[in-house]
């Protein structure tokens, strides 16, 4: 199913170049507080104030994840570096993308617009199951795209209802809760608001639907547009980019800006704004609970050392190779044991022709040397091996921004994947580095003919290693040739790349046959300096800042020590460095690599954007590689900083893969760090992107004076073609899913070609799908994946479509995140009921007790699971059956071993077989799914304190993921609370007791009085 537009990209882009121009200088002009990466949403709608999704989401995060580290006690030692604000850029990122995809910019169930509020709280709670599916399955990437999914639509709740204009101080907790109250919708023909004929429309809204009528309030959104038609007498949404707010009733009330011209109700947006934060945090809290802190850090990528990633040849010649990787993990697993933090991430991809894997990963340092002390190399033989399918598998299942490091001595076999292999590279910003025992050049030297060689059925081409060079290159990593006697040493670059806040300062090549000479800067900032080389060197001179200088080669001193191996050349600054310019002068009779890495924790992440001028103006990023030859934003966020580091950036410069300067971009600061958790946002215009491949060097000055410069590793590939994934259905178990994309042409008419690829081999058709499209046009069409019944409920297909021109060397990608979903998940949580409040507490709160009994059951299919105690002083006492009398629930607190006992689920007396179990704050979770309960089956719940916590709340999930707080106030505090409202209720509350039965599954109250 393909369509085919022509002519019109070029006019936008034409209008777009425009924009950007005529805003940028409009931006220079204004203070540096314009220049946020949202910052364009800011500038069209004039409201430099306006709180945006990106703000409202990252404060979140931030205060959430503070929030939980206080709770740990390591607020102090923890810092949240690069990979923590990657993890939020990818939320945020899919936050935005909801404002500019085509297939959910203008559908309203995704914005609560139209009054779609039914369909739009179904996909809510849809989206909450798909992230606790995707965290569940350890599938982090996928959780915090529907994760930002989610937040998108919560907080568009608050800006585009009645909410905020009905008087509500608090969240809707109906959105997400199904058991907790709701409001009802207006129906079709119920007019909601009345004519408006200024940019500010006050009191336009009927009075049922504000908080000036209390009686039986009903909610409303505004309609957006024209799909679909906004009938008579209903409010629109309103604003200068709404065209249904010329049709009655005129006028609208979104709270999306403090901008009168984009939002007629933005006198009330900071109010509408402050309930979206509050909603997104109460979600994040949940999640945490629900999966629990150590989880919660790790989806965000608090406190998680660098993954240890092996992609192993495992044929026959092997040996030496899997013994180097065997010491260097435990090597580092030894150094990591003495340092606080989590482990990290280990992972391990095996592989020999034809089989590859299976991928072996754990949080666990000892199942992973067990799993490599069982390693053994045998069988295989004929070059060459399936080098990149498992490249392509560690990509998949290594977080983003790891160095993955591939042993082996065989070419590859499945080049067809190279380019699936690149996209998840460059979209992941991960490094691969290869390490290679068998070099074609090697073999001219009689001395090196003693390595082991693999039979051969036909002569090896020398240039059979290329693509290795290829992908290391753009990805940023290295191509080493050793042998097998040196790569004991030379694996030493493993521990070098994965220490924690390794930094790069320096990443080239160079082809040239003369000596080069590249420079690097080192700041206050920067420790432990270690340069790798790889080639053949024939000369090699360092000098530092001072001009003082030493021949590497001939001299071990006095400011760095060499080691050299087969292949690779490893230097080491000594202490003390000099902070400043350092030179490096080399030479060699083939190619060079150079990299110069650090330790600091100030490093920076980036991406190109456009502009966006349809329904939601603002900046979008550019996926895959940005278009050649035309004007972009570049955006910053530099991490790591704290507010007693003064430092400052000035522009970055962009370089070719030589090392060479290709054009400078001058940066404007769109922010100052508030805190010592904050980041630096960066903003700079990029007139022309440079048509041949290049990376990022930033650019600035620490607090002493001295140049800070980091370098981004990648070379990004500019290029006149682009791709974009425009749906990203869920996969369903049993059925095919279409999944849409968009090809536009930036240069002459031409062939391409498509290929795609994905993990679990779900796309159907592989092979070359070739089209031809117009200059300057654009191409739509579909790919089908085909999901297999026995598909598993969580797991993550990574989805990678190439496109190719046929005539020249353009190509980019797109890379997809699909969850596999149940046909028909169970969204709704348990619920808890109160069936008895006993009070008897007085003015001496340490001589009273106050309880409650209640049933906890679960409201969908699945089950209840777990249990917690989350607030409160007291007891909580369940049973698997309603006790056989009220005594049985009081009691003193059990002695150690009772509790011990309980804790065991074992019962005594005359409960025979029946489970009971007591827990208190700060118990573990209770796992009540091993006591066999049928899915419909409640529990009974008794909770005893002192008056003194007259509070508490304890959290129920079902097997699903489902969770519910259940609030426990004491009955004295809740008589004092409906006094202070209505003396007459509140006696009846004093005087009225409650008593509940179950029929099948359906708790029924009785008052008595």
């Amino acid at each position: 199913m393909m369509t085919q537009g022509r002519g019109g990209l070029w006019e936008g882009t034409r209008r777009k170049m425009l924009w950007f121009f005529l805003t940028y200088l409009f931006l220079l002009a204004l203070p540096c507080t314009g220049f946020l990466p949202n910052f364009w949403s800011r500038v069209l709608t004039l409201s430099w104030d306006s709180k945006t999704h990106q703000y409202i989401t990252e404060q979140a995060i931030l205060n959430v994840t503070m929030e939980n580290l206080n709770q740990e006690n390591h607020v102090e030692k923890t810092t949240l570096g690069r990979s923590f604000w990657r993890a939020v850029g990818e939320v945020v990122k899919s936050n935005a993308a909801m404002d500019f995809l085509s297939s959910t910019r203008a559908d309203p169930v995704y914005h609560f617009d139209s009054e779609r509020v039914n369909s739009s709280i179904v996909m809510l709670r849809q989206f909450w199951a798909q992230t606790l599916l995707s965290v569940r399955a350890k599938e982090y990437q996928s959780a915090r795209h529907s994760l930002g999914q989610l937040f998108h639509s919560l907080q568009d709740f608050y800006s585009h209802s009645n909410w905020v204009e009905m008087g509500q101080r608090s969240i809707y907790l109906h959105l997400l809760q199904p058991e907790e109250p709701s409001i009802p919708v207006a129906k079709d023909d119920t007019p909601t608001c009345m004519e408006c004929f200024s940019v500010t429309c006050r009191d336009n809204l009927l009075p049922r639907l504000t908080k000036t009528q209390q009686d039986s309030p009903l909610l409303t959104t505004g309609y957006f547009s024209t799909f679909p038609l906004k009938p008579q007498g209903k409010c629109s949404h309103g604003g200068i980019l709404d065209s249904s707010r010329y049709m009655g009733a005129k006028g609208g009330i979104n709270k999306d800006s403090t901008s009168p011209i984009f939002s007629p109700h933005h006198y009330l947006h900071m109010q509408a704004a402050t309930l979206a934060t509050e909603a997104t945090k109460s979600v994040l809290r949940d999640l945490k609970d629900t999966v629990g802190h150590k989880t919660f850090l790790r989806l965000f990528s608090v406190e998680q050392v660098p993954a240890l990633v092996f992609v192993m040849d495992t044929t026959g010649s092997m040996f030496e190779e899997i013994t180097a990787a065997r010491l260097r993990a435990h090597s580092i697993i030894q150094t990591r044991a003495h340092n606080p933090g989590q482990p990290g991430t280990f992972l391990l991809v095996p592989f020999h022709d034809p089989e590859v894997g299976p991928v072996f990963e754990t949080d666990d340092p000892d199942q992973f040397m067990m799993h490599m002390e069982n390693l053994i190399a045998l069988g295989g033989g004929d070059e060459p091996e399936m080098c990149l399918s498992a490249v392509l598998l560690a990509l998949t299942h290594s977080p983003p921004l790891s160095d993955i490091f591939v042993f082996t001595d065989a070419s590859p076999k499945d080049a067809h994947l190279f380019d699936a292999v690149k996209a998840l590279a460059l979209e992941k910003q991960s490094k691969v580095t290869f390490l290679l025992t068998e070099d074609p050049s090697y073999l001219k030297d009689s001395r090196r003919r003693r390595r082991r060689r693999r039979r051969s059925r036909k002569p090896l081409s020398p240039d059979r290693f290329s693509l290795y060079y290829s992908l290391s290159s753009l990805s940023g990593g290295l191509t080493i040739f050793t042998t097998n006697s040196d790569i004991h040493k030379v694996s030493t670059i493993v521990e070098d790349n994965t220490a924690v806040n390794k930094v790069t300062l320096l990443h080239v090549k160079s082809d040239q046959e003369l000596m080069s000479s590249h420079s690097f800067t080192v700041d206050s900032s920067v420790k432990h300096i270690t340069l790798h080389i790889t080639g053949i060197l024939s000369e090699c001179i360092l000098t530092n800042p001072s001009d003082q200088s030493q021949s590497l080669l001939r001299e071990r001193r006095p400011l760095a020590d060499l080691q050299h191996f087969e292949g690779l050349y490893r230097i080491t600054l000594l202490s003390p460095i000099q902070p400043g310019q350092w030179k490096l002068q080399a030479k060699s009779d083939g190619n060079l690599t150079f990299s110069v890495i650090g330790d600091s924790s100030v490093d920076f992440l980036y991406y190109f954007a456009t502009v966006t001028n349809e329904t939601h103006p603002g900046l979008a990023r550019v996926e895959g590689s940005p278009v050649a030859g035309v004007p972009a934003f570049l955006v910053l966020a530099v991490t790591g900083l704290t507010p007693d580091e003064e430092v400052s950036f000035s522009h970055v410069m962009l370089m070719g893969a030589d090392g060479e300067n290709i054009q400078q971009v001058k940066l404007n600061s769109s922010s100052s760090p508030s805190s010592s958790y904050s980041v630096e946002e960066l903003v700079g215009w990029v007139e022309s992107v440079p048509r041949v491949p290049f990376s990022v060097r930033l650019l600035g000055q620490d607090s002493r004076g001295n140049k800070l410069e980091r370098v981004s590793t990648e070379m990004i590939q500019p290029t006149q073609v682009q791709i974009q994934v425009l749906s990203l259905p869920r996969l369903v178990p049993g059925h095919s899913t279409m999944v849409d994309f968009e090809i536009m042409n930036h240069g002459p008419a031409r062939l391409f070609s498509l290929t795609g690829d994905d993990n679990y081999g779900y796309f159907q058709k592989k092979g070359n799908h070739r089209f031809h499209v117009a200059e300057q046009g654009s191409f739509r069409g579909q790919v089908e994946l085909h999901t297999p019944a026995t598909a598993q409920a969580g797991v993550t297909v990574t989805l990678t479509l190439t496109v190719r021109a046929h005539d020249s060397p353009d190509s980019n990608y797109a890379v997809a995140y699909l969850t596999v979903i149940p046909p028909d998940p169970d969204i709704s949580p348990p619920s808890c009921s109160t069936a008895q409040i006993l009070s008897a507490c007085s003015s001496n709160c340490s001589q009273s007790n106050w309880s409650v009994s209640l049933v906890v059951s679960d409201m969908g299919r699945s089950g209840l699971a777990s249990i917690l105690l989350q607030k409160g002083e007291g007891i909580l006492t369940l049973f698997q059956i309603p006790p056989p009398s009220e005594n049985s629930m009081h009691g003193a607190k059990p002695s150690p071993n009772q509790q011990q006992a309980n804790m065991n689920n074992r019962t005594t007396g005359g409960y025979h077989h029946h489970h009971k179990a007591r827990l208190e704050k700060g118990d573990p979770l209770l796992n009540v799914s091993e006591w066999a309960l049928d899915s419909s089956q409640p529990l009974w719940v008794w909770y005893n304190s002192s008056c003194c916590s007259a509070q508490a709340e304890f959290l129920v999930w079902d097997t699903a993921g489902n969770m519910k707080r259940c609030h426990l106030t004491s009955g004295h505090q809740r008589q004092q609370r409906d006094m202070s409202t209505d003396a007459n209720r509140a006696g009846q509350n004093t005087n009225t007791g409650l008593f509940s039965f179950v029929i099948g599954s359906t708790v029924v109250l009785l008052a008595l009085g």
